[in-house]
């Protein structure tokens, strides 16, 4: 009855239990989630807004297009005399022009019967002129209420976009036609799946029209009205395409028009949140549809907390209710406690007895209570007799029968085994220790090992009313197995430790190997720069010296040496990154003095090369390094500028993130295919798209950007469309503190041209000035010493630190030192100090080198010189002395 009762008990706390736990995650969860939702539908309808502002501001740019353009002169003596085939001629020339500075789609010139009679695509095969407009509605309404708008499918180009009409009026104010603009949205679109989200675009009709995911374009939200079927016919909005049903389940309702609802569509099966903003302006809905899979898992964490709560709670009650119960029981356990050890010692006196009794009964042939035991058993009394024994333990030891007997002194046996050497080289005290260990009547365990190899191991135990028992067991199979062990694992750590070693020699001989690449590729890069150097200022002091052809010629080898200067730079770069010599120095940096420093840079360039360069503002501080963050975008614009072909455009901009911004290099060039788009970021990867280019690299201008955006932490990407263009960016985290914006900026040295060799003007600051010029290479020294020669100036050289430490010994100091870094087993550092030692002080300076090693330019500047990279452009050389010069003087 008792066992039944406590069953029952049981189950009627597990049942309590139970209950509670369902309860506290029923009512946590329906909370939790309700709280998450409306956190979600907040979220929800302030990114709605964002998107409606970005589509309203797309929008707004070109209203006002169309109300200028009713007023232009052209466009209404057009309308004036639509046969006039001169006058469409202008209009469509002018609609073209217009619609290259404003970057819409179309430009339609209509007249009062809507037929386009000029257009910005008047020369295309899909051309808008001769078309009827007259059923668009944003012609009617524009003809009746002096503007309209209207998204469609273009009627000749099948291009969806929003149309923009409005009225062109005569002298007397009658509608004489209309000027319509049509606005592609596709680009707006661009950003809407960054977050996973789903952003729909539909218009009054329930007609999704813009999206970023193409399998829910010119899907239907509702079903639409009669009214409205005959509108989409008569209207053609959506002609071409099929208009197919959404099926929308509505789950549960959240408030402020969100709710949850579960699609069926095979790529979205799990419940929705839907949330809609009305834009009243265009009469249509943006909707927002985000994944609940957050807020139900926040549900799931609130069940689990209060499962949690609950349970500890019923755990705490019954913690106090089993206090009293085991205070209670406390006293009882003791007693039965001391009872049972009281027992148990009782007990155990009553089995050493036993033994004993069970040893002295085997010895008197009365019963075999030792025999099973597969160890060797004796047994001793307190005077260290012998009492009982079994036959294992004879065997052990192969005692002779006769020595074998019930009450011979223990010490007897032991004194046989010492006779046989089994007890080592000095018996006697091995026999003593053995005695004294079994008067005092401790437990031992002990192992010994015969001359024959074979390993006993031996336990003692004492007995309670004095005595000893000892067991003896071989344990030689045992401890054989233990040492074959122990060498395999010997083995197997020498095996280890070699191949260990056998890596970390083939680690270093790769370590090794690379370093010694690295020192190749910089030796060999400075080795080529040096008569690069030479050839170009060759190059600066020949251009004088030639006529028109000649001059033309001089261009071509110029730009032929800068293809070169720049593949060897680029070695240098990737020679620096490899041997993780480059250094950052990442900080806070104002974006906009960037994107300045590079749009100055390039577009001369671009205008050069017939290319439409737009730098657009950005007002962002970001965390990188200046220089290599400049040297990023400088290579995707050298990039764009390369593969867009002529009249092209090329867009460098920012866009901005949650975390940062994303620097974005947008062309109009071929575009590239799908299975090109990893490859073209390895060395030595040129694509052939059939653009001609002024200078081809050597492919490794982007395998630069992938180094050091790794080397940044910066992300890159692409995107491209085949025949329309590509977008190359780079993201560059915020930075978290101000910075001065007047800091300095570095400026790239100026290009060459015919500054670099113009006559000799006995005005120039440079005239007559005392030059030296020390450099190890003579083909550098020479171009130098003619550049230098041509703009007025009075050279000396000095090919070694030797050559030139005597002429200070009898020439006066010079006005100005052009110095080389590496003057044989000289450096350009040692000369100097050496100089500085005889005059006493220092001319200005100009350290040169083709080094890749960034701290030159540091160790110049600690010492007050200034520094120019080699090969050295003649134009920037001349900048620099001149500034020099006249500030010495």
């Amino acid at each position: 009855m008792i066992p039944h009762r406590r069953q029952l008990q049981t189950a009627l706390w597990i049942a309590l239990i139970a209950i509670g736990v369902a309860l506290s995650m029923l009512i946590a969860g329906r909370i939790a989630y309700s709280q998450a939702l409306q956190r979600q539908a907040g979220e929800a309808r302030a990114l709605l807004a964002q998107r409606a502002q970005v589509i309203e501001q797309h929008i707004d740019r070109y209203r006002i297009m169309p109300a200028v353009l009713s007023l232009d002169p052209q466009l209404r003596a057009t309308l004036a005399n639509p046969d006039d085939r001169t006058q469409r001629q202008r209009a469509n020339e002018r609609l073209v022009q217009l619609n290259f500075a404003n970057r819409t789609s179309t430009l339609t010139l209509i007249d009062s019967k809507g037929i386009g009679i000029a257009a910005s695509n008047w020369d295309l095969p899909n051309s808008n002129v001769g078309q009827s407009y007259a059923f668009r509605p944003y012609f009617q309404k524009a003809m009746t209420d002096g503007a309209g708008e209207f998204y469609a499918i273009g009627v000749t180009t099948h291009v969806p976009g929003h149309f923009i009409a409005r009225a062109i009026h005569d002298e007397r104010g009658g509608a004489v036609g209309a000027v319509a603009v049509k606005v592609e949205l596709e680009d707006i679109r661009s950003d809407w799946s960054e977050r996973g989200d789903l952003v729909l675009l539909s218009d009054a009709s329930g007609v999704v029209f813009l999206t970023a995911q193409p399998q829910w374009r010119y899907r239907l939200l509702r079903a639409p009205t009669p009214a409205q079927n005959l509108q989409l016919q008569r209207t053609r909005q959506y002609q071409g395409q099929t208009l197919r049903p959404a099926t929308i389940r509505v789950e549960r309702e959240v408030g402020d028009g969100a709710r949850v609802v579960r699609l069926r569509d095979p790529l979205m099966r799990e419940p929705m949140l839907w949330q809609s903003l009305h834009l009243p302006r265009e009469d249509w809905t943006l909707h927002l549809l985000r994944d609940t899979t957050p807020s139900i898992r926040t549900a799931w964490i609130a069940r689990a907390v209060a499962a949690g709560a609950w349970l500890l709670l019923v755990s705490v009650v019954l913690l106090l209710m089993q206090r009293n119960r085991i205070a209670a029981l406390r006293l009882r356990s003791r007693q039965e406690l001391e009872k049972m050890v009281e027992h148990h010692a009782e007990a155990l006196r009553n089995a050493q007895d036993g033994v004993v009794q069970a040893a002295r009964q085997a010895s008197l042939g009365e019963g075999h209570s030792l025999e099973h035991l597969p160890q060797g058993v004796s047994v001793v009394d307190a005077e260290l007799r012998l009492v009982a024994w079994n036959q294992r333990y004879a065997e052990l030891f192969r005692y002779p029968p006769d020595l074998l007997q019930v009450g011979r002194p223990i010490e007897d046996l032991i004194r046989y085994n010492a006779r046989r050497g089994l007890l080592g080289t000095d018996p006697e005290d091995a026999i003593r220790r053995r005695l004294d260990h079994l008067q005092r009547g401790q437990p031992y365990l002990h192992e010994r090992e015969r001359p024959d190899g074979t390993v006993i191991e031996i336990r003692g135990n004492p007995m309670p009313d004095g005595g000893f028992v000892t067991s003896y067991a071989d344990i030689t199979a045992y401890k054989q197995a233990a040492r074959d062990l122990r060498t395999l694992a010997d083995s197997l750590e020498r095996g280890i430790e070699q191949r260990t070693s056998d890596l970390q020699s083939a680690k270093g001989e790769a370590e090794r190997a690379n370093r010694s690449k690295t020192r190749f590729v910089a030796a060999a890069v400075h080795d080529l720069l040096q008569p690069l150097n030479a050839a170009r200022m060759y190059l600066s002091s020949l251009r004088r010296r030639v006529d028109a052809e000649g001059r033309e010629l001089t261009d071509h080898i110029e730009a032929a040496l800068a293809a070169q200067d720049d593949i060897l730079s680029s070695l240098l770069d990737i020679s620096r990154l490899e041997s993780g010599a480059l250094e950052v120095k990442r900080g806070a940096l104002p974006l906009a003095r960037v994107l300045s420093a590079i749009e100055s840079q390039f577009r001369i360039l671009a205008e050069s090369r017939g290319l439409h360069l737009h730098c657009l503002p950005c007002s962002a501080i970001v965390d990188s390094d200046e220089v290599l963050l400049r040297r990023i975008v400088q290579n995707f614009l050298s990039n764009a500028m390369q593969f867009t072909p002529r009249d092209g455009r090329i867009v460098l901009g920012a866009r901005r993130l949650r975390d940062g911004v994303r620097i974005e290099v947008w062309d109009t060039g071929p575009g590239i295919a799908p299975n090109k788009r990893e490859l073209i970021f390895e060395e030595f990867q040129r694509l052939d798209t059939g653009v001609e280019a002024p200078q081809r690299g050597a492919g490794l201008g982007l395998a630069i950007v992938r180094r050091v955006a790794l080397l940044l932490d910066h992300r890159i990407g692409l995107r491209s469309w085949p025949g329309r263009g590509s977008v190359f960016s780079v993201e560059v985290p915020y930075a978290s503190a101000a910075v001065d914006d007047a800091a300095p900026s570095p400026v790239s040295a100026a290009p060459d041209g015919p500054l670099a060799g113009v006559d000799r003007d006995e005005d120039s600051p440079l005239y007559g000035r005392q030059v030296w010029v020390v450099d190890d290479d003579p083909h550098s020294r020479q171009a130098a010493q003619h550049l230098l020669e041509d703009w007025g100036c009075r050279v000396e050289t000095a090919a070694t630190a030797a050559c030139a430490l005597t002429h200070a010994d009898h020439l006066p100091m010079p006005e100005l030192l052009l110095l080389d870094y590496r003057l044989g087993e000289s450096t350009g550092f040692e000369l100097g100090t050496q100089l500085e030692a005889k005059w006493k002080r220092m001319p200005p300076v100009v350290l040169m080198s083709a080094d890749a090693d960034p701290g030159l330019r540091t160790r110049a500047g600690e010492r007050g010189w200034s520094f120019l990279p080699k090969p050295l452009k003649p134009a920037a050389l001349r900048a620099l002395v001149t500034r020099m010069v006249m500030r010495g003087g």
